[in-house]
């Protein structure tokens, strides 16, 4: 079924980038008005990233559309964040080239490795989803930007994170390379 219930969720993610970007558009909000809302935003944006596949297996919904587009709309958001980080001046510009490159580099990887039935090869290894929870911690820091209760400088931790993401990205783009090289031969 295209519109289940975990499709409607994983939707609900893509719908959200544009209002997260937007939020800093609105002469209206304050500036930590636009960080908190923006902050909480990304936050739904990983819980219904969660709730999504905890759904569709609970509910038996799982379907080829969902496998496709869960990964794409977490890209879509965490390249959304990054672009307006970038903007706000609160994320290197080659940290930001880094993650999304790589998000395209190993998406590309990961079709063509499907279309020589090598997919299993390039599953998510523990480095890819480590990169995925250290740059999910260090995006909504970065995001909210103040400090947390006077005592939690978000912006310092948020930028330690998001380089150590950057670190563990090119680390587990080279272990998806090196995963496909043997089959870099095999005509697709």
């Amino acid at each position: 079924m295209l519109l289940n219930v975990p499709n409607l969720i994983t939707l609900s993610r893509i719908i959200l980038i544009p209002l997260l970007i937007g939020i800093f558009y609105a002469p209206w909000l304050t500036a930590q008005t636009q960080n908190i809302i923006a902050t909480a935003l990304f936050i739904f944006a990983g819980i219904t990233d969660w709730l999504d596949g905890y759904l569709a297996r609970r509910l038996n919904q799982m379907s080829a559309f969902g496998a496709f587009l869960d990964p794409v709309a977490d890209k879509l958001i965490v390249a959304g964040a990054l672009v307006v980080l970038l903007q706000l001046g609160r994320v290197d510009a080659l940290v930001a080239l880094i993650i999304i490159g790589r998000e395209i580099a190993i998406s590309a990887l990961r079709e063509w490795m499907a279309k020589v039935g090598q997919s299993a090869s390039v599953a998510v290894a523990f480095v890819g989803k480590l990169k995925t929870v250290v740059q999910m911690v260090a995006i909504p820091l970065l995001l909210f930007y103040d400090p947390l209760y006077g005592v939690l400088d978000c912006l310092w931790l948020g930028t330690i994170l998001i380089n150590v993401a950057a670190v563990l990205t090119v680390v587990s783009m080279l272990y998806y390379l090196r995963k496909a090289l043997p089959y870099a031969s095999v005509r697709g």
